[in-house]
Parts: C-alpha cells; sequence; structure tokens
C-alpha cells in the first residue's frame, strides 16, 4: 500500500515507536502514581520524561505545565470551555478544523458569547490586520490553527502572537496539524494556549495529545477525577498538570508518544518540513499533465516557490469524477491511501469554493518516500487518460 493520507494520522509510525511502547508495556505498564512501588514510580517517571521532551520540542519553560489529554480535540475543548466566560468576544478564522469551530459555534448559540469569524486571502492565509480589526473591548480568546488541514497554508502565529498580548487577551493554536513538522516556539511568539494530537506528525499512537497552558492562563479542569497523587481535596487539585489530568492516563500511548518525540528532536522538524515539501514538489512534476487537475493555488506555491509557507499536503479534483470516486479508484484500484470529503472544515472549504463535496487531499510524511509519491503521480495519470 502507498499511504498519503498522514494529515489524518501518520502511517506506518517509526519502529521506535512500536519498540518503545513494546519494551514498555512488557516491563513496567503500572499505574503511575497510584502507589509507591517501583513500577508505578516507573511508568511517572516516563510520563514526566515525555512532558520534558514536548516542552524542549515546543519552546517551553514549564513540563509540567503539558497536560496530556485524548487528543487535540479533548485539548481544544479543555482550552476553549475552560477560559471563555459569558460575555467575552472570541475571534477564530475561516480555516479551523471543527474541533474549533464546533464548540465555538454552540457558545455562540448558547448566547455565551459573541464570535467573529475572519476571512483567509487569496494565499489561504490569517492577515494580522483583520485579527487586529476584529477586536473588541470583550475580546478574551482568539482561536487559530497554525496549518490547515484543508489548504496546507502555515499561519504567522509570530505576529499574531504579539499583537494578541499587547491587548491582553489569549491566544489558543490548534498545532494538530503543525506539532511535529513545523518548528514551534511557544514563548518566543507569545502563545497562551497549545494543543496538539500526538498520531500526526509526533509519530505516536491514536489516543494521546495534550493542552500546553502557558503562566498567564488558569484554565478550568475539563475532566475532575482521580489524579494519584493528592487524594484528600474534595474538588480537583489547583497545581499543574494534575489540574487537566484527571483519571488514568493513556499510559501505553504516551510510551510510544515519548519515542516519536525524541526521534523528532534526533532529527529534527526544519528538516521534516523540507523532506515534505521536497516530496510535494516530487509529485507534482512527476505527473505528465498537472494542469489537467484543480489545484486550488497550490501548484504554483508547490512548483513555483519550493512549497514555501505550506505543509507537504495538497487538495486536488478531476473533471468527471466526484472527490468520493476518484478516492476509491486509487484505494480499489492502486492500493493508495488518500482522503476525500470536507476534512472535518467546511469553512475551509467554503473559502476555497469546494463545499460541499471538498476535495482529494494527498498528504506526505516523516516516512513517505520519493517512489511513493512517484507511482500516486502516475496513477492519477492513468486515472485522467482514461
Amino acid at each position: 500500500m502507498i499511504y498519503l493520507d498522514n494529515a489524518a494520522t501518520s502511517f506506518p509510525k517509526p519502529d521506535q515507536v512500536f519498540r518503545g511502547m513494546d519494551a514498555f508495556v512488557r516491563s513496567t505498564a503500572a499505574n503511575p502514581g497510584r502507589s509507591g512501588h517501583r513500577r508505578a514510580v516507573e511508568s511517572e517517571a516516563m510520563i514526566n520524561e515525555t512532558r520534558i521532551l514536548l516542552a524542549r520540542l515546543f519552546g517551553f519553560r514549564f513540563p509540567e505545565r503539558i497536560a496530556f489529554t485524548l487528543n487535540a480535540t479533548d485539548a481544544l475543548n479543555m482550552a476553549i470551555k475552560g477560559t471563555v466566560r459569558p460575555g467575552d468576544h472570541v475571534i477564530t478564522s475561516v480555516l479551523e478544523h471543527n474541533s474549533i469551530s464546533r464548540p465555538l459555534n454552540q457558545l455562540e448559540k448558547d448566547g455565551v458569547i459573541t464570535l467573529t469569524r475572519v476571512p483567509a486571502d487569496q494565499e489561504h492565509r490569517i492577515d494580522p490586520d483583520e485579527i487586529r480589526r476584529a477586536f473588541t473591548p470583550s475580546t478574551r480568546l482568539v482561536a487559530l490553527t497554525h496549518a490547515s488541514n484543508v489548504t496546507g497554508t502555515i499561519q504567522p502565529i509570530e505576529v499574531i502572537g504579539p499583537l494578541v498580548r499587547e491587548r491582553d487577551a489569549l491566544l489558543l493554536v490548534d498545532a494538530s496539524q503543525s506539532a511535529g513538522a513545523v518548528p514551534i516556539e511557544f514563548e518566543r511568539d507569545c502563545l497562551d494556549l497549545l494543543a496538539f494530537t500526538g498520531h500526526k506528525s509526533l509519530l505516536g499512537p491514536t489516543g494521546t495529545g495534550g493542552l500546553v497552558v502557558g503562566e498567564r492562563v488558569d484554565v478550568s479542569p475539563w475532566r475532575e477525577g482521580g489524579t494519584g497523587g493528592d487524594s484528600s481535596s474534595p474538588v480537583q487539585p489547583s497545581e499543574f498538570p494534575h489540574r487537566l489530568e484527571g483519571g488514568t492516563p493513556n499510559v501505553f500511548g504516551i510510551a510510544g508518544l515519548r519515542e516519536g518525540v525524541r526521534l523528532l528532536l534526533q532529527h529534527g522538524v526544519e528538516n521534516v518540513l523540507k523532506h515534505e515539501r521536497a516530496l510535494m514538489r516530487e509529485f507534482y512534476l512527476a505527473l505528465k499533465d498537472p494542469s489537467v487537475f484543480s489545484w486550488y493555488g497550490a501548484d504554483r506555491v508547490i512548483s513555483e516557490r519550493g512549497g514555501e509557507g505550506r505543509l507537504g499536503l495538497a487538495g486536488i479534483n478531476l473533471s468527471g469524477f466526484s472527490p468520493a470516486e476518484l478516492a476509491a479508484i486509487l484505494d480499489e484500484q492502486f492500493d493508495i491511501a488518500v482522503r476525500a470529503g470536507l476534512h472535518c472544515a467546511p469553512y475551509a472549504h467554503k473559502h476555497l469554493g469546494t463545499f460541499p463535496e471538498g476535495f482529494v487531499r494527498f498528504s506526505v510524511g516523516f516516512l513517505t518516500t520519493a517512489d511513493d509519491v512517484r507511482q500516486a503521480a502516475s496513477a492519477l495519470d492513468q486515472i485522467a487518460e482514461s
């Protein structure tokens, strides 16, 4: 199989991830912090080591303020619902995944907040001036994707962060697509909250993710329960990470995530991004006639600018085929895995003019090869010629 659906989840996982999970399950696998026996202590140490590695990856000084979650959706809900208050105004964009859009839409519908959704420009980027103009005296939160899972564009959070900080609001960044693929500097870029998932470019298993909580933020608990430490308090402890980590954590998954993050730190995230961009250019140049496909602006960026400002993904359509039909042919006749549809981001597809059917998304990853993308291009050529 040729796997080009890495924007949904990375596959295959590196051998280091499998080996790390296997070694942990066989040798430790205890519930961390639930007692003082050796294996429980080892489990707690593994989790804390993973926090430290993630803090290094994200340029963050406080590993204890990284709370592990089920996934990025869990982290985003925790961040949004744990910070906004009745009467607050929130700014977001048309490029957001439903994990941001739906919680905010529901809060607006319920009359808890007012909401402004800023547009994207022709390059599919959020203009910081649009954010600036959207501010009101009651703006509390700006919630934005770092990199769109539809357009692949990387947003200028290094400009938006200081802008939001100057206005004493909070910036929540959805790093679902960027964590592990794009360098992130939490402190330098004035971020307040960073949500990430472990199963995409961080190379870990599903069921892992987290929320990075800056010093300026006091997030209300999302889940309340056991913490393995302070059992006497009648309410959730106030200190991090226990404030946001009620219940037994996914220790098996975190063990795999640790190995993925360790590998990325050794390899260099900037090298992952170079690899992805080079593969997308190889994919484009391998096509006999790229112009027979609709690229929604990505073709020029990939071919002429080397993918500057983008992740390693692109959406295409082919006249005469619905996105679902094209993806099915690639899967059934060529054993190529891609993702068709709206990609849980309907506002982004409305921005592109591809709503309601969407397009077929090709997304490369850490272990994708040049041969993979050349074979995918050959398959598309054959379909187009038919």
